[in-house]
């Protein structure tokens, strides 16, 4: 049973129990964990892709975070203040900040800073819907329009594949030229000898 304070003729010392502050200091630590976390998550990240989902269907967006899935992008909606205080925790994000209006998700590529480009150029070409604001690659700011170009630049695999083929070109011509040294060096001998013979 609640017994008053009146009732037990206990003297109030200004004590009191206002719960929408507490309320309130458990939204703003609850805010300050996202911020925390998804400050982590750009300093981890290699690309940062923000997008303007609007109008895209709950089966779109699913199957949009498939796709970025499968080539290990993570796909977060995430508000506006709370990006922008994430990103003021790290150096080189300020041309963002003017972007970060209205509905906002963020690409956050680990691996292969361009792989998302991708995704979202072929999304976009199906369902006319997503649109990209602007992208961070290397801590280097693009506008939204230049999607289709970003698009064209090559995956890191892509990249890492033409530089070993340009290296093992090389080195597959070595025994040739190996060869042909020792068939001259062979030659040159048989001259000789023949030379000494004569």
């Amino acid at each position: 049973m609640f017994i008053a304070r009146r009732e037990l003729d206990v003297p109030d010392r200004g004590f009191s129990l206002d719960t929408r502050r507490i309320e309130r200091t458990m939204e703003r630590s609850k805010k300050e964990q996202i911020v925390t976390e998804v400050a982590e998550t750009v300093g981890r990240a290699r690309g940062l892709f923000f997008t303007d989902f609007t109008g895209l269907t709950v089966e779109e967006a699913t199957e949009l975070r498939r796709e970025f899935r499968k080539i290990g992008v993570q796909y977060q909606v995430v508000k506006n203040t709370f990006i922008r205080k994430a990103l003021e925790q790290h150096a080189g994000y300020e041309g963002v900040y003017d972007s970060l209006a209205g509905p906002t998700a963020v690409a956050f590529a680990f691996e292969d800073p361009v792989a998302p480009a991708k995704v979202i150029q072929k999304f976009t070409e199906k369902h006319k819907k997503l649109s990209l604001k602007l992208c961070v690659i290397e801590k280097q700011v693009y506008e939204g329009g230049r999607l289709e170009e970003l698009a064209k630049m090559p995956t890191r695999k892509e990249m890492m594949a033409a530089i070993l083929g340009s290296v093992q070109a090389p080195l597959a011509g070595v025994p040739n030229v190996l060869q042909a040294v020792i068939r001259d060096l062979v030659s040159v001998i048989d001259e000789v000898g023949k030379k000494k013979a004569a």
